[in-house]
């Protein structure tokens, strides 16, 4: 027996898990202030729905076939998901339709530091309207996002209208050039059947178009949303490889981190793929893990990420008594459940959970906080101490 996860697959012990969960958290909260609906989709969809929305990418597809002869993939994005979504019940949405969805993707990749098979994404998009202001509100969603967890971010815009007469193959090179650097480009590009003169003049006369009508709008409403315009920059050359992106594209970035955090666009197309009608829709997907790495480098998290806020050392009939108003009164309660009685192994337990009180017995039932060591008998105080 081979003990150990799948390669590209991890485990999060305690630790790691509470610092997700934190994260989670503040996520859904800015995600809800702005007035979206939380949805889920399952793991598994049937393998056409997710082909050929992907363009290159479609390689990393987890497909295969069921016992029961049905095609079937997992969950690649929850961008087309949701298109999905949105053809099957669109008589049952309110409609702009403004939805979140936090949840698991699968891809084939070839694993390496910071890529995953499988890894949590944040979606957020909104269906059912063409109006730019959507596209503002999405950019404004993004900096309220990062604002709440204190990392400072730029968002790269540009608008899908400039690359619009460029081969796919075309696009997909372009849209590595924040990674392998214009030269690697170039060399992909004439790879793919372009003259290497005419790479040459595309990066050029891409790398100086004018901003579209549209990304001119954006900066006028995203100005009037209190966002600093320095904080939103025009990037002609951004690409986006994913083939259904339509209109206003972006990428989010934090300085000392390489990599988008976050990244999305408006795709006009895509659920009329799958309805009788074109809805138009923009989002993003947030990038969860390279979210989570640069807090941690950044020192962001909370010293104190306790699950648990109070241990109780005892298991006679009076501590599951007081566990239990404890518990009523909205304090998470830990009680020792062994016969064991030595003290020394209760507070170690304590210690490595990072529980920050105790309740032992001298003999009135006493409070003590981890850190300093101070004592409090008075009931009232108590539950004053451990509701804060």
């Amino acid at each position: 027996m081979n003990v150990q996860n799948l390669k590209g697959f991890r485990d999060f012990l305690p630790k790691e898990a509470k610092k997700r969960q934190y994260v989670i958290d503040k996520i859904r909260g800015v995600f809800e202030s702005y007035g979206f609906e939380p949805l889920e989709t399952p793991s598994l969809e049937y393998a056409e729905i997710l082909k050929g929305k992907y363009g290159e990418e479609e390689k990393l597809i987890y497909d295969f076939k069921t016992r029961g002869g049905d095609e079937v993939a997992l969950r690649y994005d929850q961008t087309v998901p949701l298109a999905r979504v949105v053809a099957q019940y669109q008589n049952e949405f309110p409609v702009p339709f403004k939805r979140y969805q936090i949840q698991n993707v699968w891809r084939g990749e070839n694993t390496q530091k910071g890529r995953y098979r499988e890894f949590l994404q944040c979606d957020a998009d909104i269906v059912g309207t063409s109006s730019l202001m959507a596209d503002a509100e999405i950019i404004a969603l993004i900096f309220a996002i990062y604002k709440a967890l204190g990392i400072n971010v730029t968002i790269k815009i540009n608008d899908r209208k400039n690359l619009e007469n460029l081969d796919k193959k075309i696009v997909s090179a372009i849209d590595k050039l924040g990674k392998i650097g214009e030269s690697a480009v170039l060399s992909e590009m004439t790879e793919k059947g372009m003259d290497a003169d005419e790479a040459k003049k595309v990066l050029s006369k891409l790398s100086g178009k004018p901003k579209t009508e549209d990304i001119e709008k954006i900066f006028e409403f995203i100005k009037k949303m209190g966002i600093d315009s320095p904080k939103v920059k025009y990037e002609p050359t951004l690409a986006r490889g994913l083939d259904y992106y339509t209109g206003i594209i972006f990428e989010t970035v934090t300085d000392g981190k390489s990599g988008s955090l976050c990244s999305g666009g408006r795709y006009d197309n895509l659920i009329g793929m799958f309805a009788n009608k074109n809805f138009p829709a923009v989002g993003f997907g947030l990038g969860f893990d390279r979210t989570v790495e640069a807090m941690d480098k950044l020192g962001l998290f909370p010293a104190d990420l306790e699950v648990t806020k109070v241990l109780v050392t005892e298991n006679d009939s009076k501590s599951l008594e007081i566990a239990n108003e404890l518990r009523s009164k909205g304090v998470n309660t830990e009680i020792w459940l062994d016969a064991e009685t030595d003290l020394g192994k209760k507070i170690k337990y304590a210690e490595k959970k990072q529980i920050p009180y105790i309740i032992k017995f001298l003999p009135e039932p006493t409070l003590i906080n981890m850190k300093t060591e101070e004592k409090t008998t008075d009931w009232n105080q108590i539950l004053k101490i451990l509701r804060k």
